[in-house]
């Protein structure tokens, strides 16, 4: 608005553009909903500053007038001095085209038609999608066309059980399917079958939800009593298997470390019928399918910051009984002098951890002792490491 308070072409253009950026304009385009004619209320001179300002007031019309491809709606003012003259009340624009031509936007709305026409003649189930996110559609348009051949290649083969490097069509490859994840799982929810989808799992899990073949999940681990090794020469008794194997081991431990730091991993102390795997900070989730866990004692040895107490909250989603080791206030103020910093540390509330250490994790996060502090397991000392593992034996 100007000092006179009357609406100016570019108070015009403004509510035009807002329109635009809700995605109004492209959405009439997928889905006529009578929204044009347009019509735009304005702010217009008042019958006394007709009078008083009438060149201004003739310069204000001149300037509406020069909007492109508009209508404007007048009012009669019958003035005392200058006698009936029409003064503009509205504007109109009466396509979505003259609306867009008015804020520079004509390039995408002709883009976007065609996507909408494209997309009308190969999938139409899928134009309401573009009704509701035409500014995705916008920004994947050079890949529209793949996208929706990977679509209909999915309706033809349902719940593949491939994995997504297999998908055999031309032009498409696993990165491009990666990088337009959401889009996907919008469109393909859309048009797919309820039993072609794992409703249990998000969009975020794109290859789980529509039926696509997982990596196998890796587990590394070592045995700690030599004579329990696998067969093979390795020394180290170092050994990866698929999730699937190590669950199926023909000679399970009697106990359980995992550790989250690779060189504690392989510098991991003698312990009778006993494995340390190798947690690598990947999660570990898959550990629900490992059968015999549930009869050993686990135990965790995670770094002393929150990250390292919100992985034992995850582990002991899937294996309740895990105990923490070496994560406790007794270690952390023995090893003040290793105390470092966790550039970013967790504020999320876990419900998993027992009462000790949800007190750490409060002292912690809340920097009661230090701000963003960590002691990252590698430092702690070895004779203390291997004392923790006697005491974790021996009850």
């Amino acid at each position: 608005m100007t000092v006179t308070g009357w609406s100016t072409p570019a108070d015009v253009r403004a509510v035009v553009l807002r329109k635009w950026e809700r995605g109004q304009l492209l959405a009439d385009v997928a889905q006529p909903a009578d929204m044009f004619p347009l019509r735009i209320v304005i702010k217009r001179p008042t019958s006394a500053e007709f009078g008083t300002r009438f060149e201004e007031v003739r310069a204000w019309v001149n300037a509406l007038t020069g909007i492109s491809r508009i209508r404007l709606e007048a009012r009669e003012v019958n003035h005392r001095q200058l006698g009936a003259n029409s003064i503009p009340v509205a504007v109109w624009f009466d396509t979505v085209d003259a609306a867009a031509a008015a804020i520079g936007k004509a390039r995408e709305l002709a883009r976007f038609r065609g996507l909408v026409d494209f997309t009308a003649v190969k999938l139409p189930a899928l134009v309401s999608l573009l009704a509701r996110r035409p500014f995705d559609a916008l920004a994947a348009a050079d890949t529209w066309p793949r996208l929706l051949e990977v679509v209909e290649w999915l309706q033809r083969h349902p719940l593949p059980g491939i994995y997504m490097r297999q998908v055999d069509v031309p032009g498409v490859h696993t990165k491009l399917i990666e990088q337009h994840q959401r889009l996907l799982a919008a469109m393909l929810d859309i048009v797919l079958p309820e039993t072609a989808i794992d409703h249990t799992v998000g969009w975020a899990d794109f290859v789980r939800r529509y039926g696509f073949r997982t990596r196998p999940r890796l587990v590394r681990f070592r045995s700690l009593n030599p004579r329990r090794g696998l067969a093979t020469t390795d020394g180290d008794h170092d050994y990866t298997l698929t999730a699937a194997d190590f669950g199926q081991i023909d000679h399970p431990p009697r106990r359980l470390f995992i550790t989250e730091n690779e060189i504690n991993f392989l510098a991991f102390p003698d312990v009778a019928d006993a494995m340390v795997m190798f947690g690598a900070g990947s999660g570990l989730d898959h550990l629900a399918d490992v059968p015999w866990l549930t009869n050993v004692p686990v135990h965790y040895w995670g770094d002393i910051d929150t990250h390292g107490l919100a992985i034992l909250d995850q582990l002991r989603a899937v294996v309740a009984h895990a105990t923490s080791l070496m994560m406790d206030s007794v270690t952390l103020l023995a090893h003040r002098d290793y105390w470092g910093v966790d550039d970013k540390p967790t504020r999320r509330d876990l419900h998993r951890l027992t009462a000790a250490e949800l007190t750490l994790y409060d002292d912690l996060r809340d920097n009661r002792l230090q701000p963003n502090l960590r002691l990252e397991q590698e430092r702690i000392r070895f004779g203390w490491v291997q004392a923790a593992i006697e005491e974790a034996c021996g009850s």
